[in-house]
């Protein structure tokens, strides 16, 4: 079992550094398999095939499509709980008649997603016992490993019920949205969803973060991470992604769009006084404190499909992120005729900018009119 670097030695006025829990009795991966897997590793891919109907090919997609290894069809790698996962897909297409290539689809979504997950929390989990217990990086590794039985149960519930919440917020929303339409022609040339959407990218990421260790590095860009999705889901919106030292959100009108753009102008440089505020944590806080950020923000229609957003507008709105200034929102001719009914905003037109991809754009600086 790993033990803690900085164990307390009786040094005056220092605080101890609290021992790891030791490890639990027995071997980590066969309980973890019983946990997680449901039992033990029983059956191969030739027996999942028997036991559901289904031919290896089928089979064999099926893990992969999860993203996980497929070895040999004889190799015994699979549980009683992977033969139930596998009749449920198949009962998609048979019970439920949904196109093999959308089941496909659902499960590539859940093995993608699943597997950023599991890696991003178990990373957060190797950092905190790196910290608490003063341990290097493969100690806390193992200590991570030594402790998932105990916390792999939690992890799970937490998924569950935040899966449970996003899709019943995913239900309000169309409801809101759509209800309304059932009995009313639309219009299927068009792009599905309006929303306004926008990108903020940090200025000279590169050079704020040349330089930094894991550590600082890390949490500089949580810190942006946290702090951007705060500025979305405050103004009403959704992050769709985050690309490291950018952030694409939607919203599903042009005035909560704009507030966000602004919100997340201001939150990155224009009101933060960083000398006022180092010391109490945030942004401000650790290796390189703030960064600015530029915005691009439109208003138009979009495809919404594998948890991203597609169409010219997503485009548009990423081409004016790159020539706004530090701190300031560009938007496009279209959303600022969208916007100008709004007293909440202020615009004003720039010079015409060509933009790669795009052409020439009449680009307009949105600022909050209470300025």
């Amino acid at each position: 079992m790993p033990e803690g670097r900085g164990q307390d030695t009786g040094t005056a006025g220092a605080d101890p550094v609290p021992a790891p829990p030791e490890a639990p009795a027995g071997g980590s991966t066969d309980a973890l398999d019983e946990l997680l897997l449901g039992g033990p590793r029983t059956l191969s891919a030739r027996d999942l095939a028997d036991r559901t109907g289904l031919d290896l090919d089928t089979v064999r997609d099926f893990w992969r499509t999860l993203g996980l290894p497929s070895l040999g069809d004889d190799e015994v790698m699979f549980t009683e709980r992977d033969a139930r996962a596998l009749a449920m897909a198949q009962e998609l297409v048979v019970v439920h008649g949904l196109a093999l290539s959308t089941v496909v689809t659902v499960i590539r979504a859940l093995g993608h997603t699943s597997d950023r997950l599991a890696l991003w929390q178990v990373e957060a989990l190797v950092e905190d016992m790196a910290t608490r217990y003063e341990l290097d990086d493969t100690s806390a590794r193992l200590l991570v490993l030594d402790r998932l039985r105990d916390l792999a149960p939690l992890l799970e519930q937490q998924l569950l019920h935040s899966y449970r919440r996003q899709l019943a917020a995913v239900a309000d929303r169309y409801a809101a949205e759509f209800g309304h339409l059932r009995d009313v022609a639309v219009d299927g040339s068009m792009l599905p969803l309006a929303r306004a959407v926008g990108f903020a990218d940090m200025v000279s990421f590169t050079r704020r973060t040349a330089g930094l260790g894991s550590t600082d590095l890390s949490l500089f860009v949580q810190r942006f991470e946290t702090a951007a999705r705060d500025v979305v889901v405050n103004a009403g919106g959704r992050v769709v992604k985050t690309i490291g030292d950018a952030v694409l959100f939607i919203a599903d009108s042009p005035g909560a769009g704009a507030a966000i753009a602004i919100g997340l102008a201001d939150a990155f440089g224009t009101s933060l006084d960083v000398e006022a505020a180092r010391g109490a944590g945030g942004l401000a806080e650790g290796a390189r404190g703030v960064t600015p950020v530029r915005v691009g923000l439109v208003w138009g229609r979009v495809l919404s499909r594998f948890g991203d957003v597609f169409g010219p507008s997503v485009n548009l709105a990423a081409r004016l992120t790159d020539v706004a200034d530090p701190s300031t929102v560009l938007v496009d001719a279209v959303t600022a005729q969208v916007l100008s009914g709004d007293p909440r905003f202020r615009l004003t037109a720039q010079p015409p900018r060509d933009l790669a991809g795009v052409g020439e754009v009449l680009p307009y600086r949105l600022e909050s009119a209470a300025r």
